[in-house]
């Protein structure tokens, strides 16, 4: 959250893109994380990006949201035999393509409940959905590298 509140915040990358990468701690919550704290998880990170955003509760309500989807998600991505227990959802443990859908899904209804709830109207559907798409793209790329830039493990095992 410091990361998105210190520096991010103060990127600019145009009116239509537009980086969250606070997201990230709600992705890599372990598998067995009961929903409930997942939920209080995502709440608390949502209050605090809205204190320092100003936003009146608009990423309290998209964090929420995608907390309570989070179990949907992992559900339907799951593999047959289960996740083990102790993995953290990354692209190391799970491989590329599986967190890719992953944290592209749970970006993407970040986003499109978030922007949709920031223009609050329809006469703008297409170009908040630009700005979706985008900002989706953005912010997947971020996390995308932060993950092989700060979550290593050994790989001689």
């Amino acid at each position: 959250m410091l990361l998105q509140v210190l520096i991010v915040q103060n990127i600019r990358l145009g009116s239509y893109i537009i980086l969250f990468p606070y997201l990230l701690f709600i992705l890599l919550l372990p598998f067995e994380t009961p929903k409930l704290i997942v939920l209080l998880c995502a709440f608390i990170t949502g209050l605090t990006i809205d204190m320092f955003y100003d936003t009146a509760g608009m990423h309290t309500a998209a964090c929420t949201l995608i907390g309570f989807a989070r179990y949907f998600i992992l559900k339907l991505l799951s593999p047959r035999e289960g996740y083990d227990p102790g993995l953290i959802p990354n692209v190391d443990s799970m491989g590329s393509l599986w967190f890719i859908t992953y944290a592209g899904l749970i970006i993407f209804i970040h986003h499109l409940f978030f922007f949709y709830l920031e223009i609050f109207r329809f006469n703008e559907f297409f170009r908040t959905l630009l700005r979706v798409i985008l900002s989706t793209i953005g912010t997947f790329s971020f996390v995308y590298i932060v993950q092989f830039l700060f979550y290593k493990t050994d790989r001689n095992k």
